[in-house]
């Protein structure tokens, strides 16, 4: 819990009776590997805190190949930001790729924090703004590479996530086959 109000703690300033408020409404749930914790077209109710595991946010195309967008993983927030805020159906799926734990809020409780927590409104848009902005730089700066940079983009930025997905989604998140990417791992060490 304490990783939780570590995170927050860098979007503004909570006092303990804040902090017991929000861990109040906090639901512990397993998500085994495999199982969605968002899906596309249907609304979501929670957002939640990575206590363990790694998820991935991908969607499909009409072939029906799917296509990873980014990985999240322990000490970040998930979610469908846009949907669950607005309450609208989610444009992608979220699911994972590990079994996970995560610390959820939902969306009843959440609305109980922005009435009883002045602040919470701004520092949750502020946490939303600093995970959409770091999606924009990481979605631009892997446009601009060729696949073996990419790759080495990854491991400097995500160190030990390669070793934690399989090679098939990670491939799908640098735009690359998977044998390519075997054939870059090859050549890197």
């Amino acid at each position: 819990m304490e990783e939780l109000f570590k995170y927050i703690r860098k979007f503004g300033i909570l006092n303990k009776e804040e902090e017991l408020l929000i861990a109040q409404g906090l639901q512990e749930i397993t998500i085994l590997k495999g199982e969605a914790f968002i899906e596309a077209g249907k609304v979501s109710r929670k957002i939640a805190f990575v206590k363990e595991g790694v998820f991935r946010s991908l969607y499909y195309n009409k072939q029906g190949d799917d296509f990873t967008r980014y990985f999240i993983y322990e000490g970040r927030f998930i979610g469908d930001f846009y949907g669950f805020a607005d309450q609208i159906p989610a444009l992608e799926y979220i699911e994972a790729v590990t079994d996970g734990v995560l610390l959820a809020i939902d969306l009843d409780y959440f609305k109980k924090l922005e009435k009883e927590i002045a602040v919470w409104p701004v520092l949750f848009a502020r946490l939303h703004a600093f995970v959409a902005e770091n999606k924009l730089k990481v979605a631009s700066t892997m446009l601009n590479l060729d696949a073996k940079s990419r790759y080495i983009h990854f491991l400097d930025h995500y160190p030990g996530l390669a070793n934690r997905v399989p090679q098939s989604m990670l491939a799908s998140y640098l735009g690359i086959t998977p044998s390519s990417l075997s054939r870059i791992r090859r050549n890197i060490v």
